[in-house]
Parts: C-alpha cells; structure tokens; sequence
C-alpha cells in the first residue's frame, strides 16, 4: 500500500470514527470525545453547527472560571445538555454564561451548576477553545436523512417503539459507517483489492485494530452515561427550633420529604439506584426506570436531629443502561453497585466484536467464492453450464 493510500484511508477512517463518536454520545446523552453547539448562544467562540473536543469530567473535572462545560440545565430550553462559559463560582455552585447572551444563565432562572451536573469540558488551548468548524451540521444533516428513512421504516417494523424514530436514525447511520469503515479496508472488488487488502495487513492495517477503535468508542460513552450523572449528592439540613418554608430547615427531632429529580438525557433508558449514604435520610423508592429524553423522581426524606445545628446529609445514585433485564441489573446491583456497568460493557464490546466477526467473516466467504470462480477452468464452466 501506497503511502498517500495509507494516509487516504486513515483519513476517511478518521472521519468515520469522529461521526461513530457524536452519534454515540448523542444517543447516550453525554459528548464523547466530540461535541457540538446547535444554536448561536456560544457566538462568536462557536457558530451553530460548530464542533468542539470534549473532555469528560472524569477524566478532568477540575474546573476553573473561564472553563466552556457541557452541563445538564434543569430550566434552560427546558432541561438537557447545554454549553457555556464559568463565569463565576458560588458557595451554591458554577455561574455560567453563553458568550453571545447579555445576561448569566442564573439571571435567567437555572439555578447554579453543581459539580454532578457537569459532564464534559470543551478543550482550550492558549485559553481559546479548539473549533472544528460545522462539525455538527454535518452530523445533524446525516441524522435528518437517516430520520427520513426510518420513518419510512418505522411504518412496516413498528420499530419507534423502541427508540423512537430519533434513536432508530442514530443507530442506522452507525451501523453504516461501521460497515463503510469494513468496507473501505477489508472488502474485495476484485484481485487488485484483495492484493491491496493483503499488503494493508501486512504493514499493520488488521481488523482487529478497527473492531477495537470502535467498541472502545462505545464503551466509553456507555461508560460515561452511567458514572457521570451519577455520583453522591449532598444536603445540608437545619435543626431549627421553628418549622421553616425552607424545606431543608426542619424542626428538631422531625423529618421532611423532597422530591430528588432524575433526568436522562440520553436516549437509551435507564435504571437509576437512589440510596442513603448516612444517617437521617431514607429513600422512597430505591430504584426508578427513566426513559429516554425523560426525567423521574424519588423521595428524598430528610430527618433532624434532637439538637439544633447544622448537619450534612447524604444520598448516592448508581445507574445502568437498561439493556438487561431489571432482574438482572437489581441482582448484578446487589452483588457491587459497579457490577452492572462492567456486565454492561463487557456485552457492548462483546456485541461489537461479533458485528466485526460477522461482517468480516461474510467478507472473507465472498472473496473466496470469488477466488474460486477466478481459479475455475474454462472447460469446467462450460460443462457446468452445459448440466
């Protein structure tokens, strides 16, 4: 293989595994190494449709004013992910701004951002952030032509109900820009491409490398979609001689109820583990099954010690991607709370190197059919025909 060959091919290869990426975080509800802005609010930084390098927050979570984060809003545009600048910093949490808006997000009534919200940060260099222009014009163009055809589909396979014609799109186009990624290595149009193929593999090109690249995308997000919202969660009460309208001020030697909201932003469902992480709190119920784009809520009941004062209490939430049975998620839960997410990315990643195993198995099957009508005699045809 040609060297511009080489750089050609890690080129579009590149560029598939940047689309598999913002696919998979959109459908997961948590930016995946790349992220993108849909609307002006981040101008001039970021135009709609620009793109951006995310970092997780698991890997970086220290954040510092001047930060641009991804977050999860609770009132912006209704709630979801949104991207803006650290402005400022508060004993309640981060002040966040859009460069384009006149006014802090916290003006605009959504309350501070908490760490826990805090998903992802847009890499700066020099203190700029790192732009890949129309980046997300080119995926949300993909997205809307993939739509279009599972709407189509959707009538014949009653397959919205699954995911809804949004999540049917996303899984259509990754699935065929994995079969392009096999395709442009690995399929053979004849002997010339099979030569090409077998010298790739010779200099390091193996199907192995691609199957990994991509179930590590997955696992990552999947991963991601499960820690990152999840995590301790802290409340501070007051035992006060008096009952307050502050719902976290609480007569002495009583107890109060709030609610504890569970969003997911993602679009896969999942199954969220709410439990007491100290004394005074109890949790009703333990366990809550969000669906896609959706948000539940548990009970939250906070109790006030005999003397006044102020004291900290603590709750804690697991959650899984609900591929798996709840009976099964509740026992793998029981066993470690941390069981359900490595059962869970074993099988993504299991999955995903079956499809590999699969697809190049049928690659190999046609090459060697093919071989084979290339090594056939003449006369051997010609008798075969005549029968």
């Amino acid at each position: 293989m040609s060297v511009r060959r080489a750089l050609t091919l890690g080129a579009e290869a590149f560029v598939v595994l940047v689309v598999v990426a913002l696919l998979v975080g959109q459908l997961l509800g948590t930016p995946v190494l790349l992220g993108y802005v849909e609307t002006g609010s981040m101008e001039p930084t970021m135009e709609p449709g620009d793109g951006f390098v995310a970092i997780p927050t698991a890997v970086d979570g220290d954040v510092e004013v001047g930060d641009v984060v991804v977050f999860r809003a609770e009132e912006l545009q209704g709630g979801g992910l949104t991207t803006h600048r650290v402005v400022g910093e508060t004993e309640r949490g981060y002040v966040t701004q859009g460069d384009a808006n006149p006014f802090t997000d916290q003006d605009g009534g959504e309350p501070p951002v908490k760490d826990a919200q805090v998903v992802a940060k847009a890499l700066q260099v020099g203190g700029s952030v790192v732009v890949v222009p129309n980046l997300g014009t080119l995926v949300t163009g993909l997205q809307g032509a993939f739509a279009d055809v599972q709407r189509r589909l959707a009538a014949a396979t009653g397959t919205r109900a699954l995911l809804g014609t949004q999540g049917i799109a996303y899984l259509l186009l990754g699935l065929s820009a994995l079969l392009y990624v096999f395709d442009l290595f690995f399929a053979g149009d004849g002997r010339q491409r099979d030569r090409d193929r077998d010298r790739s593999r010779e200099q390091g090109v193996s199907p192995g490398v691609v199957v990994a690249a991509l179930a590590a995308v997955l696992v990552l997000a999947a991963t991601a979609a499960m820690v990152v919202p999840a995590g301790t969660q802290q409340f501070g009460v007051v035992s006060a001689e008096f009952a307050s309208e502050n719902p976290t001020a609480i007569e002495q030697g009583s107890s109060a109820t709030l609610p504890y909201s569970v969003p997911n932003a993602g679009l896969v469902p999942v199954v969220a583990y709410v439990q007491p992480a100290s004394e005074g709190v109890s949790v009703t119920p333990g366990r809550v099954r969000v669906a896609g784009r959706g948000e539940a809520a548990v009970d939250v009941t906070l109790s006030a010690p005999e003397q006044t004062g102020y004291y900290r209490r603590f709750v804690t939430e697991h959650r899984s991607l609900a591929v798996l049975p709840a009976s099964v998620l509740d026992s793998l839960h029981g066993v470690h709370p941390w069981l359900p997410i490595l059962v869970i990315d074993a099988l993504l990643a299991g999955g995903m190197a079956l499809l590999g195993m699969a697809v190049l198995g049928g690659r190999r099957v046609r090459t060697r059919e093919r071989d084979s009508r290339h090594e056939r005699s003449l006369w051997r045809r010609a008798l075969r025909y005549l029968r």
